[in-house]
């Protein structure tokens, strides 16, 4: 089993390509082509979380997806918020959110406390 280190954008290429070629036979794990095929995915995933970092989305972002994905109204938050003019205050942007508005919308919205908070 060869394993070349990923450096730069042509390796991972063409790890990419090996991930796919060797992803097709769905090999199990404990295999060669299983142990190689999970060593390169690990390579990949680290190189990529490097040179191509995602940024977290902002709170309002991920409240406004979550609502989008699961077809949500604004009366939907008012439980979780208060108010409906609150509500539209959070989503606009002018009132942050309160820690219990955080725990609210974590635990029934499964958005991470983390996001809800601003950091990562």
């Amino acid at each position: 089993m060869e394993i070349n280190p990923i450096r730069n954008d042509a390796d991972l290429m063409a790890a990419l390509a090996e991930v796919d070629q060797l992803a097709e036979g769905d090999p199990e794990l404990g295999t060669p082509a299983g142990d190689k095929l999970d060593i390169l995915v690990t390579l990949i995933e680290a190189y990529e979380a490097k040179h191509y970092p995602i940024d977290p989305p902002d709170p309002i972002s991920a409240i406004k997806f979550r609502m989008e994905q699961g077809g949500l109204t604004v009366a939907d938050l008012v439980p979780l918020i208060g108010n409906p003019n609150r509500v539209y205050e959070v989503l606009n942007g002018k009132r942050p959110l309160s820690l219990r508005m955080i725990k609210n919308l974590s635990r029934e919205l499964k958005i991470p406390a983390a996001t809800l908070l601003g950091a990562a």
